[in-house]
């Protein structure tokens, strides 16, 4: 099993960066335009039992992801787990902490790749960059948006 773990500082209230996460169209915002994923659907916004459904493509092949969101704390945390899709297993928690009016915005990661340890050992490096490279970017795009409302 695999940890990644991404966190940095808001300037932006809780209740400002969580309702960034609650618009409809956050998925979309969140994306990198690097990334060939396309949001299918979304329902339930950030409240238990969610889902939601992701197209991605590895090369010219789609793959469809599903999630399902299993915890919901309103400004303190939610997490969302892989129902179906390319992991062996997937659990991101995303935590807001409120730090001097500011947010501590941190995204971790429980995952497991198809094929076990060996293929971990072997590519889960590239998976960490790739997961590095994506919340770099999710968290300038909420910085961006919340600190200037």
């Amino acid at each position: 099993m695999l940890q990644f773990k991404y966190s940095s500082v808001i300037d932006a209230p809780v209740e400002v960066v969580w309702k960034f996460h609650e618009r409809a169209d956050v998925l979309q915002l969140l994306t990198p335009p690097w990334q060939p994923v396309q949001v299918i659907r979304r329902e339930g916004g950030l409240a238990t039992g969610a889902v939601t459904e992701f197209r991605l493509y590895l090369g010219p092949l789609p793959l469809t992801w599903l999630a399902r969101h299993t915890e919901c704390e309103p400004h303190k945390s939610f997490t969302d787990q892989q129902i179906s899709g390319p992991f062996e297993h997937w659990t991101h928690q995303h935590k807001f902490e409120s730090e001097d009016g500011k947010t501590r915005l941190t995204d971790e990661i429980c995952f497991a790749m198809p094929g076990g340890e060996p293929v971990e050992f072997v590519s889960g490096w590239l998976v960490q960059m790739q997961l590095d490279a994506m919340f770099r970017y999710r968290h300038e795009v909420t910085k961006k948006e919340c600190e200037s409302k």
